[in-house]
């Protein structure tokens, strides 16, 4: 009965306390593609992730009510560091929701234009983002200024309930500083100081430095344990604030530690060696988490059962696919250095051991694949345009635009800006790249796993090909760490879409991880080798690049970008099709804005396939 009315107690105080406003409330996924656009379109680096903010202490007034319920006392506030920007999961700070929404675009065109340390203080890094922010996009300025016009009312109504003299004379600095023009306010550097004294400043970012910043991802893996799928893929995207420290077996062994130096905070990490058991309660350890100021990160050189990360075993030699050669060496690209490791990782070309179970396509899967085959058929048997002639059917405003540009310059010959249709021989050659790592093995639907989808696609793909005769080969991949990158030829350029081809198809199975730069550089020397005018390369995947080593996050998000940039250079045309639910977050960053689309129905993969293949290759 008491915990029933203390539950009950707990609910009606902290909703009668609560100062926001939940009618107008906007959550960050509802404007995290908007705010992701803004961002990179103002400047922002590509790689950087927009993440929802953790919980942190905040100070300021608080009402009567708030005392009363123990609320007040901490916010989501928005952050910056190297890797990410952390927005309030939720915004309910203004009456109205355009203001709310205005909110999270106004925080990431700042975050694109900040540059830590850049003044020396908190206060003028902000306000010069402002100032730049306010140049790059001149059109935010009426949403920035009816942003601070609200910002600053509620500023002035909560300064009442402020006690001390200090604390008045930083709110009224505060107040001048965000009413100045952005770059002609004179910046105090006392503010910094006084920063603890302050309510948050919902116009501004945190800033976080690159050590704090590395440990925050180290946090996220901390805090998140168990649960529901859904609960730690929501606790891992948390930004928390975080900083490793130094194990004391570390110091140098002279250097005697001062009395001051050895009393420590309750907050402060103290390195005690308690037991630990494999089955902790995870509740409570993310509650602790979500309490804590900063999280303090040490190594322990120990790690619970419950952590132990299992490798993947490779099959023995017998069970294997066969080995084509002894294999390729190939460089990967260090982000860190930024240059190429040359002879890096190493791959193995595999083929299937023949005399498998031939592949026996169901017949709705004929039928799609008999209907696309006629309509690449008829795409290729359609009359192209060539531009550029002398005489033909219509105007070629293009020409006739350099034309005109020519005559300004220096006399030209007989003028050719006419197009015509004429039929002609197409060149050009398609690599297909199947991601068959082992997160292919999940389920796309109640009936079909995603290997199966992919399977599909293949078939599909390879029916439509090999009726319109263009030269295609198809590849799959997947990986053990840099030694054993694992490249299966399902189809080379000199064999015939046949028997065994289709088995070898039909054979596909799920590996292991996902080593997308080595795939992508070894599709990049095949289609090299072809004499082909136009050469594309095509990229299924449900996921982003990762293996075992430091392949995992930063490393091989930028390892696979610069294996497409090397593509492109090499004249190749790359395009990605990915069924991943998080695809627009990172494929922009790896492929362009032009180079990749998302597949929302996993089931719909071969026909958009198809579809991709007939746009990329219009007008060859």
């Amino acid at each position: 009965m008491e915990e029933w009315i203390g539950e009950r107690w707990h609910r009606f105080i902290t909703g009668a306390a609560e100062r926001g406003h939940a009618g107008a409330a906007v959550v960050l996924p509802d404007v995290q593609q908007a705010a992701g656009l803004l961002y990179r379109a103002a400047g922002g680096s590509h790689s950087l992730r927009i993440v929802p903010a953790a919980d942190m202490r905040i100070a300021g007034p608080r009402h009567w009510l708030q005392r009363l319920a123990g609320s007040g006392t901490r916010a989501a506030l928005p952050r910056l560091d190297t890797e990410t920007l952390a927005l309030p999961p939720r915004i309910a700070l203004f009456e109205q929701a355009e203001l709310n929404r205005d909110l999270y675009l106004w925080l990431a065109a700042l975050a694109a234009c900040f540059e830590l340390g850049a003044s020396g203080s908190w206060a003028g890094d902000n306000l010069a983002a402002c100032q730049l922010a306010l140049q790059r996009c001149p059109g935010l300025r009426p949403r920035w200024l009816r942003l601070r016009e609200a910002h600053l009312a509620q500023r002035r109504a909560e300064a009442v309930a402020l006690r001390t003299p200090e604390a008045r004379a930083a709110e009224a600095r505060l107040q001048a500083l965000l009413l100045a023009e952005p770059g002609l306010a004179q910046l105090h550097s006392s503010l910094d100081a006084e920063a603890p004294l302050l309510a948050p400043v919902w116009l501004w970012l945190q800033a976080l430095p690159a050590a704090a910043a590395g440990a925050t991802g180290q946090a996220r893996s901390a805090a998140a344990g168990g649960g529901s799928q859904a609960q730690q893929e929501q606790e891992q995207a948390k930004r928390r604030r975080a900083r490793p420290a130094k194990p004391a077996s570390q110091r140098a062994p002279l250097l005697l530690a001062s009395k001051a130096e050895s009393l420590r905070s309750w907050s402060e990490h103290v390195p005690l060696d308690r037991a630990s058991e494999d089955e902790t309660d995870e509740d409570e350890a993310r509650a602790a988490a979500d309490d804590m100021e900063e999280l303090t990160l040490a190594r322990e050189g120990s790690a619970s059962a419950a952590r132990i990360k299992f490798d993947l075993d490779l099959p023995s030699a017998s069970a294997d696919d066969l080995p084509l050669g002894e294999g390729e060496s190939l460089p990967e690209w260090d982000w860190k250095r930024q240059c190429l490791l040359p002879e890096h990782c190493r791959v193995q070309t595999l083929v299937a051991r023949p005399g498998g179970a031939a592949f026996v396509p169901p017949v709705a899967l004929r039928q799609t694949a008999r209907r696309l085959r006629r309509r690449l058929e008829t795409l290729r048997s359609a009359p192209q345009w060539q531009r550029g002639c002398n005489e033909g059917e219509v105007l070629d405003l293009d020409a006739w635009v350099r034309h005109l540009g020519s005559l300004q310059a220096s006399s030209s010959p007989e003028p050719q800006v006419w197009a015509r249709r004429q039929r002609s021989e197409r060149s050009l050659a398609t690599l297909l790249l199947a991601d068959l790592s082992l997160s292919t093995d999940a389920y796309a639907n109640n009936e079909q796993r995603v290997i199966d989808v992919i399977r599909d696609a293949l078939y599909v793909f390879g029916e439509a090909l090999h009726g319109c005769g263009d030269p295609f080969a198809m590849l799959g991949f997947s990986s053990v760490r840099r030694s054993q990158v694992r490249i299966h030829q399902l189809k080379g350029f000199d064999e015939a879409w046949s028997g065994p081809v289709q088995s070898r198809v039909g054979a596909i199975k799920p590996g292991y991880y996902t080593r997308m730069g080595a795939a992508i550089r070894l599709a990049t020397r095949r289609l090299q080798e072809r004499p082909e005018r136009q050469r594309l390369l095509l990229l299924l995947t449900d996921g982003k690049p990762n293996d075992l080593d430091v392949y995992e996050g930063r490393w091989g998000i930028e390892d696979t970008r610069e294996a497409v940039r090397e593509a492109r250079r090499a004249g190749l045309q790359p395009f990605c099709l990915s069924i991943d639910e998080q695809a627009q977050d990172y494929l922009p960053h790896l492929f362009g804005h032009q180079g990749w689309a998302r597949v929302a129905r996993p089931t719909e993969l071969p026909l958009r396939l198809a579809g991709v293949y007939s746009r990329l290759t219009r007008g060859v």
